[in-house]
């Protein structure tokens, strides 16, 4: 596709002009997550409404839509909150409709991954779900017949500029362009639009295309609305002691990706107390005995601060590696030369530039001496060279001088040091990124970053970031020797004892989210040398009011097969089970399983004969209790680890209501609970002053009809029960 491409400042001429390109039989492709056109979207959703003649296949991933709440306290409750984030944010309107099951039959949405838990009970969406590996997707999408593609782009931050940034969204986009334009040249109509929006900050590097590339521009400065942002959620105690084992895994001068969520919150935030309040994070380290306990540790990992820092390469670029540049950890720069970046890491040369510099890059035969022009262009465009260098005439002009490029002569050598070497490596970046979401204050301190900063991050292709292929943005031999002592640390919901995760569904065949970019990074972490793959889980939910174990002896679903098992952390440890036997698998995984359900894990292990007969527990193992964990915290001080390290989206009314409603929600999860949570609630007494000012935020001041009376008397008693407030109907209780 080349020439102007259209430009229009009406999202119904953008769906004409579509149209009139290639036809109503239209597969659109919408970016994952943050990157969706929602003003063009809407329109072109309009237009299939009221248009059954136009077929419209949506193709994506996590169409994002302001929470609302299943109850009626939930509703009170969100409401206030989801206008205050997301009132000036148009809905997308396909994604309500998908929710309320009121697509017209015309219309038809796909996904590849789910916001998690969304769609458990939607028949038509599980129907729809595409499974795929992220690496999969374009190919995937192809194959669903996509033949549109439509994406929000920042605009040139210099009018007149010619460039557009995909910003949140390179990630299959880069890989789609040229598919798209190869389908063109075969005859098959098709079609690149974009949605301008100045509130997308602006990054360059990859994410960076000619604005030509689209066939149709929406601009309209004056309707452009905020990011659709997702809250920091509380990192409970759980949450950060998982974080703070595996922080113990990140080894100085590393490579580190990790996912969204309140697990990898908790990660970053131990990784920042190692590094700036080192003495702390290593009394937590002394409280859980970590060496003595679980020795991958010091074999893997380390205690030290992050002298040489880390280097992120991960699918989502979340907030937390932002929070880690700001504290002097994200900053090991990679480069996009293989051989410069060897030489970096063996330590033959470092980032500041020196006559050594030369010499080292002289005797691995990247340059010659006396230097030629493609020594020089090549030398400046890493900064060994400065700027003001010009190679002309078989010398090097700086300014008014003229120096003999021989490095052999001393004089010469002289005058280089001096007049045309640059002082540190120009060029290297701190993390490669595939897309990112996260919160409003996430997408500011991008907008915020300095230039110099902005050009250390680079959104990328997600082929180039998820596996170790070549790509058009790097081969192989440049992708192992950036990602050296890779941590690749994401989530599951449950593992077996055999070795195998459940990340994505369920056993009777429902999508939770979907397989994403893990089973990528699992793999390429056995690829790797160096590399390790960290699974991460709760070892116990809450199910119809009781406690269930994660760690299961089977399961009939499973994300990541037994033979790419690796390392496992739950709140009571790390298991080691790569290259394992099974019964030490089996055992490593018990080991970090709840107390309460070790021993019946351990039966039905004897029992397939997969552990010893004679094996017991031993005592240190029956500690695994969530006193355990509280206990643990408490070593590093008070307060050194916050439910809200990052900031808080909430008010502080709210967080104290949504630790009530949160506490209603699990009293109410059986029959026998909903009964008795009803008696005690009609027995409160509603008339407490101090709970007057939560019930304003609730709109239960004067409550009019029995529903309303009855939440309110339920909220009061939720209260009660979290602590928020005593009466003397405590003592009755």
């Amino acid at each position: 596709m080349a020439g102007t491409p259209i430009t229009l400042s009406d999202a119904d001429a953008c769906v004409d002009a579509l149209i009139q390109k290639v036809g109503k039989d239209i597969t659109l492709g919408l970016p994952l997550g943050l990157g969706k056109p929602v003003r063009l979207a809407n329109a072109l959703y309009r237009r299939a409404c009221h248009d059954k003649t136009l077929n419209l296949h949506i193709v994506t991933a996590i169409s994002m839509l302001a929470p609302s709440g299943s109850s009626s306290l939930e509703r009170r409750f969100m409401k206030p909150f989801a206008e205050r984030l997301y009132g000036d944010i148009p809905e997308l309107a396909y994604a309500a409709d998908v929710v309320k099951g009121l697509l017209p039959d015309n219309v038809q949405v796909s996904e590849f991954f789910f916001k998690a838990g969304s769609f458990l009970h939607h028949n038509s969406q599980q129907q729809n779900y595409v499974c795929t590996n992220y690496t999969h997707a374009v190919r995937d999408l192809l194959a669903q017949g996509v033949n549109v593609v439509a994406q929000m782009v920042s605009p040139p931050e210099e009018v007149g500029g010619d460039l557009f940034s995909l910003s949140c969204n390179p990630d299959l986009t880069l890989d789609l362009i040229p598919e798209l334009n190869a389908m063109e040249r075969e005859g098959h109509p098709i079609a690149l639009i974009a949605e301008t929006n100045r509130n997308l900050p602006y990054l360059g590097r990859d994410a960076e295309i000619p604005a030509d590339t689209f066939d149709v521009v929406l601009d309209q400065p004056e309707q452009d609305y905020p990011l659709f942002s997702v809250p920091q959620m509380a990192i409970s105690p759980t949450d950060h002691l998982i974080g703070f084992y595996a922080s113990t895994l990140l080894r100085d001068g590393g490579t580190l990706q990790v996912g969204i969520g309140s697990l990898g919150a908790a990660l970053v935030h131990s990784t920042i107390m190692r590094h700036r309040n080192n003495d702390a994070w290593h009394r937590t380290y002394q409280a859980l005995n970590i060496e003595q306990s679980f020795p991958i540790a010091s074999r893997c990992g380390g205690t030290g601060v992050f002298e040489e820092g880390l280097y992120g390469c991960s699918e989502m670029m979340v907030d937390g590696f932002i929070h880690l540049m700001k504290a002097g950890i994200l900053k090991r720069e990679v480069y996009d030369h293989v051989g410069l970046q060897l030489l970096i890491n063996r330590g033959r040369i470092s980032a500041t530039v020196t006559l050594a510099t030369l010499d080292v890059l002289r005797e691995e035969e990247w340059i010659d001496s006396p230097l030629r022009a493609r020594d020089v262009r090549w030398l400046k465009r890493y900064g060994i060279l400065n700027d003001q260098v010009i190679f002309k005439g078989g010398r090097l002009t700086v300014g008014e001088y003229s120096l003999d490029p021989d490095l052999d002569d001393p004089e010469a050598r002289e005058h280089l040091a001096s007049l045309a070497l640059g002082s540190h490596l120009t060029g290297g970046v701190v993390l490669h990124g595939g897309f990112y979401l996260g919160p409003e204050s996430f997408y500011q301190a991008l907008r915020d970053l300095a230039p110099i900063q902005k050009d250390r991050l680079c959104m990328t292709s997600v082929n180039f970031i998820n596996h170790l292929y070549d790509h058009r943005f790097g081969d192989q031999k440049l992708k192992v020797a950036q990602r050296k002592d890779s941590r690749f640390i994401n989530s599951a919901m449950m593992h077996t004892l055999n070795g195998a995760a459940v990340s994505d569904g369920l056993e009777d065949g429902r999508v939770v989210s979907g397989v994403g970019g893990q089973y990528n990074f699992v793999a390429m972490a056995h690829d790797l040398p160096g590399a390790r793959s960290i699974l991460t889980l709760r070892s116990t939910r809450q199910s119809d009011g009781k406690a269930v174990s994660n760690i299961v002896f089977s399961y009939g679903h499973c994300t990541i097969p037994r033979h790419l098992r690796d390392i496992v952390i739950t709140e009571y440890g790390i298991a080691d089970v790569r290259g394992k036997t099974d019964q030490e698998v089996y055992l490593g995984l018990i080991r970090i399983a709840d107390s309460r359900f070790q021993q019946e894990l351990l039966n039905r292990a004897q029992s397939a004969g997969k552990v010893a007969s004679g094996f017991r527990l031993p005592a240190e193992w029956c500690q695994n209790t969530p006193e355990l964990v509280q206990s643990a915290l408490q070593a590093a001080g008070e307060n050194a680890f916050p439910a809200f390290p990052f900031g808080c989206d909430f008010t502080e009314e709210e967080l104290t209501l949504g630790k009530a409603l949160r506490g209603l929600k699990a009293a109410t999860a059986t029959r026998r609970g909903k009964v008795a949570t009803l008696w005690r609630a009609l027995r409160t007494s509603t008339g407490d002053e101090v709970v007057q000012p939560l019930l304003e935020r609730m709109s239960l001041t004067a409550p009019s009809g029995f529903k309303a009376r009855l939440d309110r008397r339920l909220l009061v008693h939720g209260l009660r029960q979290s602590g928020h407030f005593t009466s003397s109907e405590d003592n009755a209780d």
